[in-house]
């Protein structure tokens, strides 16, 4: 059983996340947060597996909370679930010790999903930040491929890297949360942008610009 603390200021979606969590016959909600201060509190008493921590929250703030559980109980795997986007925000819970990032607009199927894979072990990054934390783990990121691509979203980037990868539109889509529709979408823009006119092509130029060649291990995107 995966025992999960649920942290997050509004009532209304602390339940629904809850109800969905407890849905799954294989996940427990030990504890229920409204804000930093609980979640630290609750995290410490109950040491659960998980802690689903919403990062914008009164008093003592997801950031700060998200240290304190790291410190305190430093096998709590915590997986952030925010309206947040921003990179400011991406990298101040990677550097706080988070294992995960997800955006509300997540489903709840997906939601469960990660709590699964961090639960786990993994490492689960969707959206903005899964780009931030490509840039973040992976050596050179930042400085080399990011520049060397311009042209390309972060998005687009993320499917490019995993396409060098050798991966496959479906298990794309699935390590980025996304439909195969939408990978399919953004592989013709990465084509339209770069000139070429075969992925085959696109993947040449992806690891010429240092795609493809570094994975960060147990990071599931």
């Amino acid at each position: 059983m995966i025992r999960v603390v649920v942290a997050d200021d509004h009532p209304v979606y602390l339940d629904g996340i809850s109800a969905a969590l407890c849905e799954d016959g294989e996940i427990s909600v030990v504890g229920r947060g409204r804000d930093g201060e609980e979640a630290v509190d609750l995290s410490v008493r109950t040491v659960p597996d998980v802690v689903l921590l919403d990062l914008r929250m009164p008093g003592t703030d997801g950031v700060e909370a998200l240290r304190r559980i790291r410190s305190a109980v430093p096998q709590v795997a915590v997986l952030v679930l925010t309206m947040l986007e921003d990179d400011q925000s991406v990298r101040a819970a990677l550097r706080a010790g988070a294992r995960g990032y997800l955006v509300k607009g997540a489903s709840r199927e997906r939601i469960v999903r990660a709590v699964r894979a961090v639960a786990d072990g993994e490492l689960v990054f969707a959206g903005p930040a899964a780009a931030e934390v490509q840039r973040t783990l992976t050596t050179g990121r930042a400085d080399g491929s990011a520049r060397a691509l311009p042209q390309l979203s972060d998005r687009e980037v993320e499917v490019l890297d995993l396409a060098a990868r050798g991966l496959g539109n479906r298990v794309i889509a699935q390590q980025l949360f996304l439909s195969e529709k939408t990978v399919r979408n953004h592989v013709w823009s990465i084509l339209s942008k770069l000139g070429v006119g075969d992925r085959a092509a696109a993947v040449a130029r992806a690891r010429d610009a240092g795609l493809g060649t570094t994975s960060a291990p147990g990071t599931r995107s």
